[in-house]
């Protein structure tokens, strides 16, 4: 099998870039749609208009509902025929980017993406998660491109509360263990061939990045300040997440986050902080190095990323707790999951015991 890395056309990061969002879109478009949540639309509405306007470039812009759903890409979709754009620029968190591509995807025009947060990998990649209106995992849309564009304002995602960008290193962390893990299987990517050379020294540089700088990052935006570390920290959690994960392979940390989404009292975790739990139980089902596992056990409590169930917010017992974690992994197993991507065959009953194992490591480590 060939061996494939994807990549975004442009990947921008610096302070106030979001300030030249109009030069950055006018070789691309003429008309875009512009879509935010309500709460985005108030902190950046008027500076990404103001951009546009003085680049000339005429605008629509459209509150995005809350959920990446099938029925919300549909609705925008239309819009972007209506109204004839040749463009789709989308700024806020990741289930705002994913409609924002897909968007683009079934409209057949570029899409340019504007992240106010650092909390997932999504930005980059020429994927989009679908969910159901309830908010749990419905399926994966693989596009056939990335987007045109990135612009990482630091300025902005610095002033977003600590434990967003923290949720994003719940994210990045899974991405070299994952990478590994199909590495050794020689599993194809969501890139469509097998990894790179250059994706997983990507995805071991986003590990590594996280170890030096993740805890640094943190302090520094709690202090109100955007550091070197937390520059370094975006980039990972953006930039070599993103082309790690998708060009080097997705394994089991990403299919326990799915299970999980299964529990409506993880519903208001965030993907990352489930990812992060994710990768945790990928490590007990691989039974490796003990001091990488303790690694990593150490760096999700320093940061703050969750180690245990309760922390997740499954706070049932005795018989409603093993239901519970028995869904979480029917659902991580089901077919055409990344858990299959494991050098190992992997059954519901493995996951559950592994996610109960994980739990209990986490307690005795906090």
């Amino acid at each position: 099998m060939l061996k494939v890395i994807q990549s975004p056309g442009k990947y921008v990061q610096g302070a106030q870039a979001l300030q030249k969002i109009g030069e950055y879109i006018k070789p691309l478009a003429t008309n875009a749609l512009v879509l935010a949540d309500e709460f985005v639309m108030n902190l950046v509405g008027e500076q990404v208009k103001n951009s546009l306007n003085t680049s000339s470039l005429n605008s629509h812009f459209e509150k995005f509902n809350g959920e990446c759903t099938h029925d919300e890409i549909k609705r925008l979709t239309e819009i972007v025929k209506k109204n004839g754009h040749d463009a789709v620029l989308g700024v806020g968190g990741g289930k705002t980017i994913d409609t924002a591509k897909a968007v683009a995807h079934f409209a057949k025009i570029p899409v340019v993406v504007a992240p106010t947060i650092a909390s997932t990998d999504a930005p980059t990649s020429a994927l989009s998660v679908i969910y159901t209106a309830a908010g749990e995992f419905d399926s994966y849309l693989l596009l056939p491109k990335n987007p045109e564009m990135v612009v990482m304002d630091t300025t902005i995602i610095s002033q977003a509360p600590a434990r967003l960008l923290v949720a994003g290193m719940g994210d990045a962390l899974a991405t070299y263990f994952e990478a590994r893990a199909c590495c050794t299987t020689n599993q194809p990517t969501m890139a469509g061939g097998t990894a790179t050379l250059a994706a997983m020294t990507l995805a071991e540089l986003c590990y590594d990045t996280l170890l030096i700088d993740g805890y640094k990052a943190k302090l520094a935006l709690e202090a109100g300040a955007c550091t070197k570390a937390v520059e370094n920290i975006i980039e990972a959690n953006t930039l070599l997440s993103g082309i790690g994960f998708e060009s080097a392979g997705l394994g089991a940390a990403h299919a326990v986050h799915n299970g999980f989404t299964a529990l409506e009292e993880c519903h208001d975790m965030y993907h990352g902080e489930k990812v992060a739990f994710g990768t945790l139980v990928q490590l007990v089902m691989e039974n490796g190095d003990s001091e990488e596992l303790e690694n990593v056990l150490d760096f999700c409590v320093a940061v703050g990323l969750p180690v245990t169930l309760e922390e997740l917010g499954v706070t049932a017992t005795g018989d409603e707790l093993k239901a519970k974690i028995m869904k979480v992994a029917q659902a991580s197993c089901v077919e055409g999951e990344s858990i299959h991507n494991m050098p190992f065959a992997v059954t519901a009953d493995t996951v559950y015991s592994a996610i109960l194992a994980a739990d209990r490591l986490g307690q005795e480590w906090l």
